[in-house]
């Protein structure tokens, strides 16, 4: 199904048969990073595109191993081989520090926190990042580049100096949800530059759900080439800038979100790019524009439930950001 055809009535799981996703969940389950609070509306199950590409599992069900210092968060984020790494406290960094593949990076409690400097996932897959608390970044909280297979999860990001997290650069295969956003300007870009379409066209292709964009200004995301991009289930509340923009002919679905305050929600081009395709369906505008659409987007292959946007600021407010885990 094309996303531009008749919707789907929302609270209603569609698409492909979700194993990759109840496999990941399972692997959390195991290892005690998925214990939901009985009052929280919240999903901490793997869901979009972050399921597609083989999966996405991080560390699996190594044992975990805690750190409290910048030094041990270093040495065993850049080691070899799965690691569940459990922040502990406020860890203060510089500049952006490597990634390795298949690690699990998890706040413990809602007080973890990663200042000062970010994460860079460059040229590994199957990453997961979780529970944190953003402050302070020099570059970027969290850059994604020619890499697979990421999960973004639970997080807060505020007061950072550029994007809280940047995908770019051939990446693909991502999900980024049910984070909180405030006391911040540039959140999520995805596609660094106009001129990168070799490298660009068929991939960058993420799922953005369940975010709470709280007054953050922009970007939420900012898309270039990818399609399908789906953005679904947000809340976006008093942002200044603008919503969701599509350019270089991207493809990104807008589907089932609540925008409250939001004199720009979404449209097409932004700055010197040009025009992408942008479908609206389902969304929810309480005081709001209207937003700009056109074109058509590329079918959604995985399976996701969709909320009802009337729903989706008690949810979302209810189940964003850290201390959910």
């Amino acid at each position: 199904m094309n996303a531009n055809e008749s919707p789907t009535p929302a609270r209603r799981r569609f698409g492909r048969a979700p194993l990759l996703a109840a496999a990941t969940a399972a692997v959390l389950a195991a290892t005690s990073l998925a214990s939901m609070p009985a009052a929280s509306a919240a999903t901490f199950n793997l869901e979009g595109w972050g399921t597609q590409c083989g999966g996405t599992s991080g560390g699996g069900s190594t044992s975990p191993v805690t750190v409290t210092t910048a030094s041990a968060l270093i040495s065993n984020m850049q080691a070899s081989g799965a690691r569940v790494i459990r922040v502990s406290g406020t860890i203060a960094i510089s500049g952006m520090q490597k990634v390795a593949a298949n690690k699990t990076i998890i706040g413990v409690g809602s007080n973890a926190a990663i200042t000062g400097g970010g994460l860079n996932v460059a040229s590994v897959s199957n990453v997961i990042i979780r529970n944190i608390n953003f402050r302070d970044w020099s570059d970027d909280a969290i850059n994604v580049q020619y890499s697979t297979r990421v999960w973004i999860d639970h997080n807060n990001f505020s007061n950072g100096n550029d994007g809280a997290v940047d995908i770019k650069r051939s990446s693909d295969c991502a999900t980024v949800s049910w984070n909180r956003v405030f006391n911040h300007d540039k959140s999520f870009l995805l596609g660094h530059s106009d001129d990168n379409a070799s490298e660009d066209v068929g991939r960058l292709r993420v799922s953005y759900h369940h975010n709470w964009f709280d007054g953050s200004n922009q970007r939420h995301p900012r898309v270039r080439f990818g399609n399908p991009v789906h953005v679904y289930n947000n809340y976006y509340n008093g942002n200044g800038g603008y919503g969701v923009a599509s350019t270089c002919n991207a493809g990104v679905l807008v589907e089932g979100n609540y925008f409250e305050n939001v004199d720009d929600p979404y449209h097409r081009g932004e700055g010197s790019s040009p025009d992408g395709n942008l479908v609206a369906r389902n969304n929810q505008l309480v005081s709001s524009g209207s937003g700009e659409t056109g074109g058509s987007v590329a079918g959604i292959p995985y399976s996701y439930t969709l909320d009802a946007a009337s729903s989706v600021k008690s949810i979302v407010t209810g189940g964003a950001g850290t201390g959910r885990i």
